[in-house]
């Protein structure tokens, strides 16, 4: 495998773009030409006579990271030299530069984010879309392994221009319609605070939620600040869903919006300081598309709460789980939709939801769109997001353990061990074969009531162990049990299992 292509994650690029004393660059600036080629191969595929008329425009923008800037500049310049229009669109979000292959004032062929998501500031990566969808992994393969450059005897244009006023424009009128309003300001009764982490999404406090009436006093960590010196920027961690969870609470809001660094994903907190994420979300969001879709489907990831299917299906509808990975999942919805299976969302416990009706774009201001279309009914039933999911069952207890797999061929070394642990026969456990990942098994006496997964993740040599128990103190029976299962594989480092186990005994 190439440098370059070790640079391949799932339907992205990532690497590490800023050298630390444990982790040595391999996304800078010398790496973006050959990507930069690749792309423009890609893009000749099926936009060949563009490319040769000098007419192929691409847009790109970037989060806050601040390695950002430089390559953007880089690839604006490896670009340009190969005859390829460019709009350098600044600061943006990915959603944000889907849409610029979709607006009429932009119309790019190819919409490019640079990005690396929730990761640390170190890290940088690339996001592709063409005007049909986002990239999946076999182009991602292509563009790394094409990487000649490409010549049309031109030199690129480039312009400067706003693609976040025009995009939170359109999410307003969307906003609105969803209302049924022609209020003006539909949201001036209510305090609705965000937390965008220092990444890209400040913007949506006064061009979305102030456009709307809205009080946004108490917003926080709005400035985009690629080090993020306050918190991880992600809505999947805890320590940054306690932050929108106590500036709610302190500021007495009705509502808290928290964004990752570059708004695929979001969640929210409610006026009594409920978290929604995770399941939670799930469970909103199906809430809202299965009122306007009655008995349709829902794709998730594997790793929900055994509650959820039930939560789900008492709404009439019904989930799919699928593999992780949230191109896989929103590919899973897509395909049911061609055979004839209603399915309009797809979504990831870690806050990745895509609508139908949204291009299937894994959207998270999107996401909080649909949610506030919902208050006016909500004020007029007398209801809050609280109420969505009171019906909602809670587990009692939860825990995710991650082992290291040694060696160069992890992926088959934990398939091993997974298989093993499906054909183990143990008394309390039995295999839910309602999946399509790892092996689940639901718990019953003597390891108290409830499930857990065991599965490889998706790009690191980690097995990923997942836990949900309704009755208190069955934990310690569980982990014993597998530690024992564990033990007759030396490639699985149990030391994360071992602290949990310690923690116990103490």
């Amino acid at each position: 495998m190439s440098s370059l292509q070790q640079l391949q994650n799932g339907s992205d690029i990532r690497g590490i773009a800023i050298s630390t004393t444990d982790y040595e660059a391999n996304l800078t600036e010398k790496e973006i030409p050959s990507i930069v080629s690749g792309i423009i191969h890609w893009a000749r595929q099926t936009q060949e006579n563009k490319y040769q008329n000098g007419t192929l425009t691409i847009g790109i923008g970037r989060d806050s990271r601040i390695s950002g800037e430089t390559l953007v500049n880089a690839f604006i310049q490896s670009a340009r030299e190969q005859g390829v229009n460019l709009i350098d669109f600044g600061l943006a979000t990915t959603p944000a530069m889907f849409m610029s292959t979709q607006f009429e004032m932009f119309k790019c062929d190819i919409g490019i984010m640079i990005t690396a998501s929730h990761l640390p500031y170190y890290f940088n990566g690339i996001k592709i879309f063409s005007a049909v969808s986002g990239a999946e992994h076999d182009d991602i393969d292509y563009i790394l392994s094409h990487t000649t450059p490409n010549t049309n005897g031109r030199i690129g244009t480039i312009k400067t221009d706003d693609i976040l006023t025009p995009y939170a424009q359109d999410l307003v009128q969307k906003i609105k319609n969803g209302m049924q309003t022609t209020d003006e300001t539909p949201l001036k009764n209510m305090h609705i605070i965000v937390d965008a982490g220092n990444g890209a999404g400040g913007f949506f406090v006064d061009k979305v939620l102030g456009a709307l009436g809205a009080n946004t006093a108490g917003s926080q960590f709005l400035e985009p600040d690629g080090t993020f010196p306050n918190h991880i920027p992600n809505p999947d961690n805890k320590e940054a869903m306690e932050s929108i969870k106590e500036a709610v609470i302190r500021h007495q809001a009705d509502l808290g919006i928290i964004f990752d660094t570059d708004v695929d994903r979001s969640a929210i907190v409610t006026k009594s300081g409920h978290l929604l994420n995770r399941n939670n979300l799930i469970a909103v969001l199906s809430q809202i598309v299965l009122r306007e879709h009655p008995h349709s489907t829902i794709v998730t990831n594997s790793p929900t709460s055994s509650h959820l299917k039930v939560f789900i299906e008492h709404l009439g509808g019904k989930q799919c789980r699928y593999i992780s990975g949230y191109r896989n999942v929103i590919n899973k919805a897509i395909q049911l939709n061609k055979d004839g299976v209603n399915c309009p969302l797809a979504i990831e416990t870690s806050g990745h939801a895509a609508f139908k009706e949204n291009y299937f774009l894994d959207d998270g201001a999107y996401v909080i769109a649909k949610c506030l279309m919902l208050l006016p009914t909500l004020m007029q039933q007398g209801k809050t997001f609280d109420d969505l999911i009171s019906t909602l069952k809670q587990p009692v207890e939860t825990l995710e353990v991650r082992f290291k797999l040694s060696g160069q061929h992890f992926k088959e070394q934990g398939q091993r061990v997974i298989q093993d642990l499906e054909n183990t026969k143990i008394d309390g456990f039995q295999i839910d074969y309602e999946n399509e990942e790892g092996v689940r098994f639901n718990i019953t006496s003597p390891y108290g009531n409830g499930w857990f997964l065991l599965r490889l993740s998706l790009h690191e040599p980690l097995l990923v162990l997942q836990i949900e128990n309704d009755e208190m103190g069955f934990m310690p029976s569980v982990l014993k049990t597998l530690h024992h299962f564990f033990n007759q594989f030396d490639f699985v480092n149990q030391e994360k299992l071992r602290v949990h186990l310690n923690e116990e005994n103490k």
